[in-house]
């Protein structure tokens, strides 16, 4: 039979990333990371990585939306909504200040400790993503990040505290966060790369043979810090779950031409797949490898690796979905669209105040698609709707929009489970508004609950409910069947 309904038990939460809400970015022994770094920006002006913090600039990561001080506010108003999981992450410098210290920071771990009893104490699952996009700043200077062998035994260090302390408290677990961003040329300072100082967040400056090398070494060596943190995982607690995480992104050709459909499954594989078929299925695909030799990218990867890849895969795949782009090999056409992140916009669909394209459908067709592929269960762990939304003097913001659009996404999530798409969950972005990974904005809000702070830091923090927070609240409540 085939099945209609979100299942009994389905996982309806959202969100965060520690390094975009926690704050407290100097607090209770916590060391600096590279988002401490990085400015804010606009969707036309962007983020810059310093050496230094300069005065003149303001760093929107170094207070968040003060989540280290109010998580047992959050904590409560998820529980309001229904949540069952809440997904967030954990900052590594919070435990470990400088990545390769030799005892870690009691107060980091106390503090997670009683951030997870919290959801405990309202039934909510924790789902941790271990490396959220940050690294302590001491692995960017001393060893060139991921791109050093060393920081995997470091990051394993780190893993180990981790799954001891709250094995009793976590069942949950991602490895990396959307790890396939590292196969892009803005992957680099994600990896801890050092960058140039002042060099945009975004950089797609051309890459000379040795710095795409560089960073598909580092990218590597994540696969095999995920294998073996699996591996260490299933032993320190076999009921653990662990799971990969993609950044989903859904490619159309833009025309039936053949080379637009040949280009299109190019970009799909070395955009979402690579990652996964290593991760999921233990080996590197052989798409990957002519890619390797067709752009001198030249890669130690040792017998011990290879065992370890193919020991250490995951229990699930999980994935952010925003948008779709579509792939054209016409000059012109792709000159036209001048966006090299997202691709060519699609001419049938509308996009968001960002430009995101808006696209429930592809949603579906991406869940299938990666199901067909490797048959295992899936989640959404990203998705929502970034958007300028307005307080109004009674306290109230009418986000009409966020609700269609998620209502859209949801409905479609109903019809791959029809299809057959084993869906184990699902945890829109951004909960709470918080600061923008790709801008550093705040007006760029996600949230279901309104957090009173501007641009540069202003406001109260404050917390207070958004039209949508009720509206998915009901969603949750009826597991999924009433979207009115």
């Amino acid at each position: 039979m085939t099945q209609t309904k979100f299942p009994e038990g389905f996982l309806w939460g959202g969100a965060t990333a520690a390094n975009q809400c926690e704050g407290a970015w100097d607090m209770d022994g916590k060391g600096p990371t590279i988002f401490d770094y990085i400015t804010n920006g606009t969707h036309t002006q962007p983020r810059v990585f310093t050496k230094t913090h300069r005065p003149e600039c303001y760093y929107p990561n170094l207070s968040g939306i003060d989540h280290y001080h109010r998580y047992r506010e959050d904590i409560a108003l998820f529980a309001e909504m229904g949540f069952n999981v809440y997904r967030m992450s954990i900052e590594w410098a919070r435990i470990f200040p400088n990545g390769d210290d030799a005892k870690p920071n009691q107060k980091g771990i106390e503090f997670y400790r009683d951030l997870f009893n919290e959801c405990k104490k309202y039934g909510i699952e924790p789902l941790v993503t271990i490396d959220h996009f940050d690294m302590p700043l001491g692995l960017v200077e001393k060893y060139r990040g991921w791109s050093d062998r060393r920081v995997v035994g470091f990051f394993m260090n780190y893993v180990n505290v981790l799954f001891r302390e709250y094995k009793e408290l976590v069942k949950y677990w991602l490895t990396f966060n959307e790890i396939n961003i590292l196969a892009q040329p803005f992957g680099s300072l994600i990896a801890g790369i050092p960058a140039e100082d002042g060099q945009s967040f975004f950089n797609m400056n051309k890459e000379s043979d040795e710095a795409r090398s560089e960073r598909f070494q580092a990218l590597h060596h994540q696969f095999v810090a995920s294998a073996k943190a699996v591996k260490l995982g299933h032993t320190v607690n076999p009921e653990f779950i662990i799971g990969c995480m993609i950044a989903g992104m859904t490619s159309y050709p833009f025309t039936c031409h053949p080379d637009d459909m040949i280009e299109t499954q190019i970009k799909m594989n070395m955009g979402n797949f690579l990652c996964s078929d290593v991760q999921v299925r233990g080996y590197y695909p052989g798409y990957a490898k002519r890619y390797f030799r067709e752009n001198n990218v030249s890669l130690n990867i040792t017998d011990e690796d290879a065992l370890i890849l193919k020991e250490g895969t995951v229990d699930f795949y999980s994935f952010s979905y925003y948008a779709s782009s579509c792939v054209s090999t016409n000059p012109e056409v792709a000159k036209k669209a001048g966006n090299m992140v997202f691709g060519v916009p699609n001419p049938y669909l509308k996009a968001s105040d960002w430009g995101w394209v808006i696209d429930p459908k592809g949603l579906r067709y991406y869940l299938n698609y990666v199901h067909d592929r490797y048959q295992i269960p899936l989640m959404v762990v990203e998705n929502g709707l970034g958007a300028v939304d307005v307080k109004n003097e009674d306290g109230s913001v009418h986000d009409d929009y966020r609700i269609e659009y998620m209502r859209l996404h949801i409905e479609q999530m109903k019809e791959a489970i029809a299809d057959g798409v084993e869906l184990m969950g699902y945890t829109p972005w951004g909960c709470i508004d918080l600061v923008s990974a790709g801008t550093g904005e705040m007006k760029k809000r996600y949230g279901f609950i309104y957090v009173d702070k501007d641009d540069l830091g202003n406001g109260t923090y404050d917390r207070s409910r958004k039209d949508s927070f009720f509206w998915y609240k009901k969603v949750i409540a009826s597991n999924g069947e009433d979207l009115d």
